[in-house]
């Protein structure tokens, strides 16, 4: 027990109260989320991920199985969710909602923050790339999802080339492939920058959690929360075995995949008024919850 007190001392309790500073903020001011979102989406996160992986010694190989494990584990959930849903009968748009708020993890706001307490810098490159994969994904099959029908394969694949964190990833790898370095002066405001990101991310998330509403969709709300926090460590932990993951790789997959809803998802239900209320209170609860099981996880994977 004190060794489990003292993992959520030094790992989660500093992300939950940057988070809920954040929370106040948003309860206390008018502060727009989106503001700080753009910002963070549009600069901080994608230079976080090009000195990510540019910064570490990760091959081609190792990030592409971690291209491929990440995909797969989110495959994995949202065809789980699916399943789920039908069985318990739930009307159309609930289901949409439940399938996108289990397929997309925060593994941005909240997984790459804890990553790099628990695990250290290596575990945080591996993480970024999880965080990349889900954010594509999201942006474009996520997108044609909710949309249900309402925007074409053409439109999504239009919005993919505005995702920022997408280049930053295909030009991180080409450094990576060539063995490039960037200019010190460059490199030197390149850090800045991404040093922003994890404090943006984490005031991000409280801003967001502070406008959580509640839901009557009980049934959709515990299927979901079931789902990504005690279902989606099982999956994780079972496809890294099948991916033949190791070490920080391993720690920093399994971890990604056992986080809570992405606030991503709000954003998404709004746009296309797909339960909206459900979706937040998902995000809410999933996070407010995923300390008791995130604190276990860290404990056997630090192990």
């Amino acid at each position: 027990m004190a060794e489990l007190v003292q993992i959520f001392v030094n790992n989660l309790l500093p992300i939950l109260l940057i988070a809920a500073a954040g929370f106040v903020l948003g309860k206390t001011t008018k502060l727009e989320p989106r503001t700080i979102g753009r910002v963070t989406f549009n600069i901080f996160s994608p230079v976080l991920i090009f000195k990510l992986l540019t910064d570490s010694q990760l091959d081609l190989g190792r990030i592409g199985l971690m291209l491929a494990f990440t995909t797969v584990v989110m495959l994995i959930m949202a065809g789980l969710a699916y399943l789920a849903g039908r069985l318990l009968r739930l009307p159309r748009t609930v289901l949409v909602a439940l399938v996108l708020t289990v397929a997309a993890t925060n593994s941005g706001n909240y997984g790459m923050p804890l990553v790099a307490f628990a695990f250290g810098e290596e575990a945080l490159a591996y993480a970024s790339i999880y965080y990349v994969i889900i954010g594509v994904l999201t942006n474009t099959i996520g997108v044609l999802w909710v949309s249900l029908g309402h925007l074409n394969f053409k439109e999504a694949l239009l919005g993919l080339l505005k995702v920022p964190m997408l280049y930053a990833l295909i030009v991180a790898l080409v450094f990576v492939r060539t063995g490039w370095s960037v200019p010190a002066p460059l490199d030197r405001s390149l850090g800045i920058l991404a040093a922003a990101a994890v404090p943006c991310m984490l005031i991000l998330l409280g801003l967001e959690l502070s406008r959580a509403a509640w839901s009557k969709h009980i049934t959709a709300l515990v299927t979901a929360i079931v789902l990504r926090l005690l279902v989606g460590p099982l999956v994780g932990g079972g496809t890294a075995a099948a991916f033949g993951l190791e070490g920080t790789a391993r720690q920093a997959g399994i971890t990604q995949a056992s986080m809570p809803t992405a606030v991503l998802t709000t954003v998404l239900a709004s746009e296309y008024n797909v339960e909206p209320q459900l979706v937040t209170a998902i995000v809410f609860f999933s996070t407010l919850l995923s300390p008791l099981t995130l604190t276990p996880l860290l404990l056997f994977l630090g192990r």
